[in-house]
């Protein structure tokens, strides 16, 4: 009964949370960064001005993200996160809310939302200690969520580094969902 329930809640919110991103227009301008929406260069030929507007295959607004949210942290694409599922050593981390992991995800990923992530370092191959964490034994980390625009994912690296997990065993899938799905990779639904 509480399993069947879990599971109504999620769709009822996972449904709700879909609704919500299909709210943004396609052609609706977006930020590129935290309160700009524009940038101007200069070109031999005069100045530009650089935008970003939501698009058919944009699935969140957000701002750019680094391509290296903490120092040390190895920024990867799909050929390395196809290697680490592969890898016994390796953890593919989903950071996304539940209700975007269940729409669809990385096979073989494992979810941890990024809210939950500091808190779970033991799943990580961390041990808690009186004085904190000691991940002296931690597995190297393939984090990804929903894309270059998605704060998820760094937000839990800087989180867990400021925590002790070493940077340098950290990959982030920059891309995330929006690049693996457009390269038209297998996804899984339903996953929690």
């Amino acid at each position: 009964m509480k399993k069947a329930l879990t599971l109504a809640l999620g769709l009822l919110l996972s449904s709700f949370a879909f609704g919500q991103a299909a709210t943004i227009a396609v052609g609706t301008p977006l930020s590129i960064f935290e309160n700009q929406k524009n940038v101007i260069i200069k070109t031999a030929k005069g100045t530009v001005e650089i935008k970003r507007t939501m698009t058919p295959c944009g699935k969140n607004g957000g701002t750019l993200q680094p391509l290296v949210p903490v120092p040390g942290v190895h920024p990867i694409g799909e050929i390395e996160i196809i290697a680490a599922l592969g890898d016994s050593n390796a953890l593919v981390v989903d950071m996304r809310d539940s209700n975007d992991r269940v729409k669809g995800t990385i096979p073989g990923s494992i979810g941890i939302p990024y809210t939950e992530v500091a808190a779970r370092m033991n799943e990580l191959g961390c041990s808690k200690t009186a004085s904190g964490w000691d991940c002296a034994g931690a597995k190297k980390l393939y984090a990804f969520c929903n894309g270059p625009t998605c704060p998820q994912s760094p937000m839990a690296i800087r989180a867990i580094t400021r925590d002790g997990f070493p940077a340098d065993k950290i990959y982030y899938y920059r891309g995330g969902m929006l690049d693996w799905d457009a390269l038209g990779l297998t996804s899984v639904k339903d996953e929690f």
